[in-house]
């Protein structure tokens, strides 16, 4: 893989660049870049780009991130970030198992709805090998409280008797989000063959209901 070296980041006894000691520079920077390498992927981008979206000098993603790579693998830690966030938001564990389960799956379908370009930077980086998710501890301890979420909820509804023993919590979350993410990542061709524009509220919604439904119903016992 080709790295993009950028000038290297000044340490701490170094004066900080204009603008470094803004609080809300290096998030809009990863707003910036977020936008950026959804539209153009990490080889596509570029931080000029980034530095305009941002309204900040180039030296600031320099002195912050120190290359275009840490600066992708930023972005993404951001956006699971947000997710894993938004999900503990939930409270899913004061709902009772069904209404619990419901509501992540119906919270995963409509993030992926509401953010198009997590989707898109989930295609750039699966397309070039996951090498940054691979590399990133971040992510992967960010992701380890969602299947404990999912395998206590399933446990509780074991003992409910609402849900029936022997279903893995990653491979359910796997179909889960495998459903809507194809639903959104394809629907240009999948409106094309089947005649019907999937893009629409309406259609969203019927199918929003179907995710829901089809999860729900093979967690029965």
């Amino acid at each position: 893989m080709t790295t993009h070296p950028l000038p290297a980041r000044r340490n701490a006894t170094t004066s900080n660049p204009p603008g470094a000691d803004s609080t809300g520079s290096r998030a809009s920077i990863l707003a910036a870049a977020r936008a950026e390498f959804a539209a153009h992927g990490l080889t596509g981008a570029r931080v000029n780009t980034i530095a305009n979206r941002a309204g900040v000098n180039k030296q600031l993603i320099y002195y912050y991130f120190g290359s275009k790579d840490d600066l992708y693998r930023s972005a993404l830690e951001t956006v699971y970030t947000e997710i894993r966030t938004l999900e503990r938001s939930l409270n899913l564990g004061t709902l009772q198992p069904a209404a619990a389960m419901e509501a992540l799956i119906g919270f995963s379908f409509d993030y992926l709805h509401e953010h198009p370009d997590f989707i898109a930077l989930l295609n750039h980086e699966n397309a070039a090998g996951a090498p940054h998710v691979r590399d990133s501890s971040a992510i992967r301890d960010t992701n380890s409280p969602l299947v404990d979420l999912i395998a206590r909820t399933l446990a509780r509804g074991i003992q409910a008797q609402v849900f029936r023993p022997g279903i893995d919590p990653v491979e359910l979350y796997i179909s889960v989000a495998g459903m809507s993410y194809f639903f959104f990542s394809n629907r240009l061709t999948l409106s094309s063959i089947f005649g019907r524009d999937l893009g629409a509220l309406e259609a969203t919604q019927a199918y929003r209901r179907h995710v829901v439904g089809f999860a729900m119903a093979g967690l029965q016992p």
